[in-house]
Order: structure tokens, then sequence, then C-alpha cells
């Protein structure tokens, strides 16, 4: 059971396992679970995340889950040591010679949620559960995409993917 981890899902978490191997009309019993999970506040979930969920035209039957969901913990990334700690966050990839000026450009779209994840995080002591990966960089040959777990690793924020999290919170199949 969790050791008091409470886990900020990336988008990328709930729309690949709906993509693939999840999908919600045939792992009923995951998104129920998961479902659960986010009400108890044992997974957050960011505004701009349920927003990434909701931006296609036709919503699709995740956007109706997510709409449908009771929060426990809903952040909003307004909040002033959220917005303070983005900016810190992007400064980190303006400083950092194994990005480049594309990188910075990425994520300094507001409505990227990455860098708010991770700057939410580091707020709030929190997991990101992510599918990206750390990714070994190098200012030889700056990177335009930074990645969640490098950036993260930065400001002390730990990152997990989805397998890991459904294990330690016994989320069921």
């Amino acid at each position: 059971m969790p050791d008091g981890t409470i886990y900020l899902i990336d988008t990328n978490s709930l729309v690949t396992p709906k993509a693939t191997y999840y999908p919600l009309d045939l792992a009923p019993t995951f998104w129920a679970s998961m479902a659960e999970k986010i009400q108890d506040g044992l997974i957050a979930i960011l505004d701009l995340v349920k927003k990434e969920i909701l931006k296609p035209k036709e919503k699709d039957d995740l956007a109706l889950w997510i709409t449908e969901l009771n929060i426990g913990q809903y952040v909003d990334h307004r909040q002033q040591e959220i917005v303070n700690t983005y900016a810190n966050v992007l400064q980190s990839i303006q400083d950092d010679p194994c990005y480049s000026e594309k990188a910075l450009r990425a994520w300094a779209d507001q409505s990227v949620a990455d860098p708010w994840l991770i700057a939410t995080a580091a707020v709030y002591g929190y997991t990101i559960v992510t599918f990206e990966t750390y990714v070994h960089i190098n200012k030889g040959n700056p990177s335009g995409t930074p990645k969640i777990p490098n950036i993260a690793e930065k400001f002390h924020v730990r990152t997990t993917d989805l397998f890991h999290m459904i294990r330690d919170l016994g989320i069921r199949l």
C-alpha cells in the first residue's frame, strides 16, 4: 500500500493506456480503481492535464470519464508558488547549454502541462507519473525536446511510470 506518496499524473499516463492496453470499455475495473484513487486524493490532477484531455473537438470516453470524476486533489496551476516555480523551471532550461532555444519555446507555451507538472510537484512534494523517460543530453548537440524526468531531477522531484503507481496503490485491472 502507499507510503504517503501522492502521485501527479501526466496526460500521457491517461491517454496512452486508454488508447492502447486499457481501453475504457475493455478495462472498466482499471478505470473505476483509478477514479477511486483520484477521488481519495492519492492521485492529484493538475487543471492543465484535465484541459489537455478535454482539448480534442470530438469528446471521447476519456474526456467523459475525467469530466465525471470527483477529484480529491485538483490543482490550479495559477497558485503563486507554482507560478514562481514554473518560472524557475523555464529558467533552468534557458540556462542549461544542453537545451536549445526550441526546447525553451516548447515549454514556454503556457498551455503545455509538463513544466507546470514539475512546478506543482516541487511545491507539493508529489511524484510525477509519466511515460517519458530520462534521456542523456549534451551541450555538443543541444536538445529541442525537454523531458519531464530530466528537468524534474533538477528540482528534486521524483518521477515514476504508470505501472509502478498501479502496483503501489493496489489498482486492479
